[in-house]
């Protein structure tokens, strides 16, 4: 293989019985292909320093026994031959084994074939007992490269009542053809070691927390379908901020899975537009946990569509039933932004200003096209004091704007309708010399006016 791949397999035995007893059993790859290289060391050099590291976090952890087995490492693979029997439990569980595991690392060669299947077949028989929480954490750089099926012998250990969760991490690559994984479970990806690392040490604490939560986004029919959004833990009742995600939807459309710690209880703020807070969350341990929120979503498009292209408008975008009438957000011409579904109201900052009101329908796009502007230019025979107004009803006036009273040519973009300049010279002190006329404006047109 010339592209490189970390799978992870938790392999959990749940049983009725007694749980005071942790067991986690490291299978490590150390077939021929992990002597290529991946950043600056060899695939295998990298994967024995992140055990090592990971395994030495685990140490005076109670009731916990840690096991290594590995395969490839004992039979050269050549070109017309393998050993597809290379699997070996070269440390079984015991109390204090991590000094004899980091031991046997170290001296670890990678030389063989790649008998994933055979590998868990013969993990199952390590435990040695089915009492406590049992956990296999797999880690391989390439696919199974003998003739058994690693989807037959996970369906094999399900019938024992044994489940398969995998965890996958891809390294710059396409991880279309992981699928065939599917009958075990789903899978992650990272691009480099530091991402690895942190995604062994979050399966290492779920193995031995064993609390989970998910975050539900969910659209109107209940379904968690919505993503992409940030989202802020903070110890309830304070603004310590305690964790900060990018809320993401696994290969299969699930929202993640995260790891909390449940001895403390959390206020979630979730930054949509508006964002949604949830106050007091309390965490069950040893359960996973589901936290569903109502973040039913659609979009506003904002365009001027026969506009040129140098008109820049933005809109400042509210909650129509908030007495507040707090800013949501500055939404630029020629954007589109996404809005939890309801009606907003919307005021863009056109000369004069348009105010408008929208509704956001779930999945749906609601478009704001801004009539064009037309072209004021005013050209006066000496300096004026005045204030130009849109004509809004019979005898109501808007300000939209005031005359620079140092110059005499001036020059503006508004939007289409009727107008009205009120006006006197700036050398008289008389209000008796106020002026006024009206014009139109049209759009894409300009109107030329003296003064």
């Amino acid at each position: 293989m010339n592209k490189f791949v970390f799978i992870l397999f938790i392999i959990v035995a749940l049983t009725a019985q007694s749980q005071s007893k942790t067991r986690i059993l490291f299978i490590l790859d150390a077939s021929n292909s992990m002597n290529l290289k991946w950043e600056n060391q060899s695939r295998m050099e990298s994967a024995k320093e992140i055990l090592n590291s990971s395994i030495e976090e685990l140490r005076g952890i109670p009731n916990l026994e840690i096991a290594l087995r590995v395969y490839g490492h004992q039979s050269a693979v050549s070109n017309t031959s393998q050993d597809c029997n290379d699997t070996k439990l070269e440390v079984p569980f015991g109390k204090n084994t991590i000094d004899a595991i980091k031991k046997k690392i170290k001296f670890l060669s990678a030389k063989g074939a790649t008998p994933i299947a055979r590998s868990l077949e013969a993990a199952a028989g390590d435990f040695p007992s089915n009492e406590g929480r049992n956990f296999i954490i797999l880690i391989t750089d390439g696919l199974e490269s003998c003739d058994n099926d690693p989807c037959v012998i996970a369906q094999k250990l399900k019938e024992k009542e044994v489940n398969v969760t995998p965890f996958v991490i891809g390294i710059g690559l396409d991880l279309s053809y992981l699928e065939k994984f599917n009958c075990i479970g789903s899978f992650t990806e990272a691009e480099n070691k530091k991402t690895f690392k942190n995604v062994l040490t979050n399966i290492i604490d779920k193995a031995l927390l064993n609390t989970t939560v998910q975050v539900n986004l969910n659209d109107l029919a209940l379904n968690p379908k919505e993503t992409d959004v940030s989202l802020f833990f903070y110890r309830a009742g304070t603004q310590e901020l305690m964790y900060t995600f990018t809320h993401t939807l696994n290969r299969y459309k699930n929202p993640d899975t995260l790891i909390l710690d449940p001895s403390i209880k959390y206020d979630l703020r979730v930054a949509t537009l508006p964002e949604i807070n949830q106050k007091n969350i309390e965490i069950i341990e040893h359960a996973h946990n589901t936290i569903n929120l109502n973040a039913a979503q659609g979009f506003l498009k904002f365009i001027s569509s026969r506009s040129s292209y140098n008109v820049k408008y933005a809109a400042r975008v509210f909650q129509k039933d908030k007495n507040d009438n707090k800013t949501i957000n500055h939404q630029e011409l020629g954007s589109t932004e996404k809005y939890l579904i309801g009606s907003y109201n919307l005021e863009i900052f056109t000369l004069p200003r348009t105010y408008l009101n929208v509704n956001i329908n779930e999945y749906k796009t609601t478009t704001v096209d801004i009539p064009a502007p037309g072209n004021l230019d005013l050209k006066t025979a000496k300096l004026y004091v005045g204030q130009i107004f849109v004509k809004r009803k019979i005898g109501t006036y808007e300000w939209v704007c005031n005359l620079n009273d140092n110059v005499r040519s001036q020059k503006w973009q508004l939007q289409p309708g009727d107008y009205k300049i009120v006006y006197r010279e700036k050398g008289q002190f008389t209000s008796a010399y106020t002026n006024e006329k009206e014009f139109s404006i049209k759009t894409l047109n300009t109107n030329y006016l003296k003064l």
